[in-house]
């Protein structure tokens, strides 16, 4: 189903920015910051899950205090680029709760995956245990993050 588009003016726009920082404000409160009704702000925000641009309510965990603080990019070369290869690769993928985010690529790797592990002989394990030994893979690049510098979830709007 297509989700219908949806024009953006300046109090929707914001609504969006406060919706990013804090998911759990209450209607009340958005309109309070924005300049307009509570009736109004609900309207706009079902109108925006409606069409697609506001999607699940989630909170974030901290991945230090899970024991989940380390961070690996890992770059993924297919062994063949057949769409059942992908399609396996790619459902595998979803599968994983350790890959975070995976990106398909254009360049030199066919995939970009964040794998969030407790240290790097948990990576180890995964990497040797699952990845590679995913029949799609050809090979992988690891980088460790040593510090994060900045991460967020908010867009730009």
């Amino acid at each position: 189903m297509m989700k219908q588009e949806l024009e953006l003016d300046a109090v929707s726009r914001r609504i969006l920015a406060l919706l990013q920082d804090d998911a759990t404000i209450s209607h009340a409160d958005l309109a309070e910051r924005v300049g307009a009704s509570s009736a109004s702000c609900w309207r706009r925000v079902k109108a925006m899950e409606t069409a697609g641009l506001l999607e699940k309510t989630v909170r974030l965990v901290n991945p230090v205090r899970v024991g989940r603080g380390v961070n690996v990019l890992c770059n993924v070369r297919m062994g063949s680029h057949s769409k059942a290869a992908r399609d396996a690769f790619e459902t595998f993928v979803r599968t994983q709760p350790e890959i975070v985010e995976c990106f398909s690529m254009s360049g030199d790797w066919d995939y970009l995956l964040r794998i969030v592990v407790a240290d790097v002989a948990d990576y180890n394990t995964y990497l040797m245990g699952q990845l590679l030994s995913h029949p799609s893979v050809a090979n992988a690049s690891s980088h460790f993050a040593l510090n994060l510098v900045k991460y967020t979830t908010a867009l730009p709007v």
